[in-house]
């Protein structure tokens, strides 16, 4: 599994699907793989390794060849329904579709790979605006399909901090309508378990509070930063400074601009190479 970024338009960010944690991580993991200065197709194949998965998610070999297959004869079925266009453009619609075209599990070789549909792919695929960036290892050691998803929620609003939803819009994107009816059981088994993990895995910290609506409880307001370092410096330095024209230096995430020029690749942005730079140092020091 790519150590790399994921790239989703905001709209997938927001739609209404539910996938289980090992489906998560074979569609991120194959996502992480996408190439930000290449176009993206329906015909292109991507592959995970049960290997690869155990190694990113810290969990046995076995577990993760069972969890692989299971995964692998539901995704072809797993439909997601899309309320915006890509990059906000176009008219407000709905669309039904499939994440995935074809998947193939080799058993052999304890792989599965897929092709993503094609009206998957601009929702995936060079994305100028409204879209959301994190990185894969961020949410790599979360078991809960639900923790991966507020997460990516809370990316959205990362400049925030701060971000309000209706109880009823997050049943409906996390697909769990008619489960957990009482409030007190939806907040048990969905979101303090999400948070628990959001808290322990990732490099931000979250809290939670409630808003009613006269006697009923509606909302969820979520408030949430960067982890600290000990000295105070941010967990993560891939993540977004308070200003991206880069220091005093001229340098962006600790990077010469012209080391950045130099080795920026066709249609790839000053933000974008410096992340896949930095992403790159990483794991050859790993």
């Amino acid at each position: 599994m790519d150590s790399g970024l994921v790239y989703k338009s905001n709209a997938l960010i927001e739609a209404s699907y539910r996938l289980s944690v090992y489906e998560q991580r074979i569609i991120l993991g194959c996502i992480a793989q996408v190439r930000r200065d290449e176009p993206l197709t329906d015909q292109r194949l991507y592959t995970v390794s049960a290997q690869q998965i155990a190694d990113m998610t810290g969990t046995q070999l076995g577990t993760a060849y069972q969890n692989l297959k299971a995964a692998a004869e539901r995704l072809f079925r797993r439909e997601v329904t899309l309320h915006e266009a890509p990059n906000g453009q176009g008219g407000a619609k709905i669309r039904l579709t499939r994440w995935v075209q074809e998947v193939v599990y080799q058993k052999d070789q304890g792989t599965i790979a897929l092709r993503f549909s094609q009206p998957m792919v601009p929702y995936l695929s060079q994305l100028t605006e409204q879209f959301t960036r994190y990185a894969l290892t961020d949410v790599a050691r979360m078991d809960s399909a639900h923790a991966i998803r507020l997460y990516e929620l809370l990316c959205q609003w990362r400049d925030a901090g701060q971000r309000e939803v209706s109880i009823e819009w997050l049943r409906e994107a996390f697909q769990l309508e008619g489960k957990y009816p009482a409030i007190k059981d939806f907040k048990r088994w969905v979101i303090q378990p999400a948070i628990e993990q959001i808290n322990e895995h990732s490099p931000l910290w979250v809290k939670w509070d409630q808003r009613k609506t006269g006697r009923r409880v509606s909302h969820l307001v979520f408030t949430f930063g960067e982890k600290p370092r000990q000295n105070g410096e941010i967990a993560d330095k891939r993540r977004k400074p308070k200003s991206t024209k880069g220091d005093a230096k001229g340098a962006l995430y600790g990077i010469p601009r012209a080391v950045i020029e130099a080795q920026a690749q066709p249609g790839e942005g000053y933000e974008d190479a410096a992340l896949r730079l930095l992403d790159e140092a990483r794991r050859r020091q790993a």
